[in-house]
């Protein structure tokens, strides 16, 4: 993995070349981002680099020795961890590693449920346990077989339980020339005795443009497509390439035009929409309720008079303005966020889809033409 196969983050990798340049790698670091920002790739191709044989100021080489056996994952100094589902076959990470290194090199980009989709997870939780911490310590143990520097890199330390504890000694006091890395979501879930130890790294969110350019770039979508996508992904990468798998709707359209049956009360036309949806299938139904709550929540923010904040697509943007000021308000958009949010998750435990999206649209009418709000909740219109 080198830095320029890498989408976006280009201040990251500055600052991480900075660092290997100017000699002052932290032996412990933590890099905290969200889903599909990037993190793990990122830290990959860092410890590449650190140990490329014929490194340039921007990159490694990617030919020598040690770069052609990290982009397949097999350098005998390169180590990871990871959460996994233990059972009588599986008592360490090492022993689902060809199911982590395949997933690497299909794709770098995922997250904990596309892991979980290629083990026999069952109903167990993920975890990193006792016996891993105790291996971790071993294999750091041995000196460096090929490379200057060991390298251990974690992905998600929040599935460390205390038995984390255990790792604190070799994580302050480390062999010589070893450098850990964890790769984590959620910082208050990280033990802090662990996190107290590390020097984080924040990485942020990718921009809508650079998820806009990716799409249109690699997935040759149009402009449009990806605008669309790249507001619905949120900045993460993953998500965006979920949407292009499976999502063949134009949501925009789509949703506003479902806003307006329920304004103008036509039954009809409810009806056939639902049977529309009901044919999409579970991920393009998920999808399109995904995006009607992140439309809805631009709504609340111009009704709300927070225009500037706004980062719908101008095509977009035209639509919600003429439904915040003529349609909505911000009690009838609350409401219906917490109808499609309540919708999204009877689809993903398999709702019949042509009651759900019957009832929701009744729930439209009920909201938007005849004013009336979900009893019991906290919405009083005005």
């Amino acid at each position: 993995m080198q830095f320029k196969e890498i989408t976006g983050q280009e201040a990251i990798k500055e600052q991480l070349l900075q660092t290997v340049a100017e000699n002052r790698v932290s032996h412990a670091q933590l890099f905290l981002s969200c889903d599909g920002s990037g993190a793990l790739p990122l830290a990959i191709a860092y410890a590449q680099y650190i140990n490329c044989l014929d490194k340039t100021p921007t990159d490694s080489c990617g030919v020598c020795s040690s770069c052609r056996k990290y982009e397949r994952y097999i350098h005998p100094d390169l180590h990871f961890s990871y959460p996994f589902f233990a059972s009588k076959d599986v008592r360490i990470a090492v022993d689902v590693l060809d199911e982590w290194r395949s997933m690497l090199l299909e794709d770098p980009y995922f997250d904990l449920d596309i892991w979980r989709s290629k083990l026999n997870a069952e109903n167990k939780q993920a975890n990193i346990n006792i016996a891993e911490c105790h291996d971790i310590i071993k294999k750091l143990s041995y000196k460096a077989f090929e490379g200057e520097t060991k390298v251990l890199i974690m992905w998600l330390p929040e599935f460390l339980d205390k038995e984390g504890n255990s790792l604190l000694k070799i994580i302050e006091e480390p062999p010589k020339n070893t450098l850990f890395i964890l790769v984590a979501n959620n910082q208050e879930q990280i033990l802090s005795t662990l996190l107290s130890r590390t020097q984080i790294v924040k990485i942020p969110k990718l921009s809508d443009a650079t998820i806009e350019n990716y799409l249109v770039e690699k997935h040759g979508l149009s402009q449009q497509q990806a605008t669309e996508y790249s507001f619905l992904a949120d900045g993460n990468l993953i998500e965006a390439k979920l949407l292009v798998e499976h999502t063949q709707n134009d949501h925009a359209d789509k949703f506003a035009e479902w806003l307006r049956m329920g304004y103008g009360n036509r039954v009809l036309d409810l009806i056939g929409f639902t049977e529309l949806a009901a044919g999409w299938g579970r991920e393009n139904q998920k999808n399109f309720l995904k995006y009607g709550i992140s439309f809805l929540r631009e709504c609340s923010l111009l009704l709300s008079g927070a225009e500037d904040l706004v980062k719908l697509p101008a095509r977009t943007m035209d639509t919600a303005k003429k439904l915040s000021a003529h349609v909505l308000s911000l009690n009838m958009a609350e409401a219906i966020i917490s109808e499609l949010e309540l919708a999204h998750y009877h689809i993903e435990r398999n709702a019949n889809p042509k009651i759900l999206f019957l009832d929701v649209s009744l729930q439209l009418v009920k909201i938007i033409k005849f004013k009336t709000l979900p009893k019991g909740t906290q919405y009083i219109y005005s």
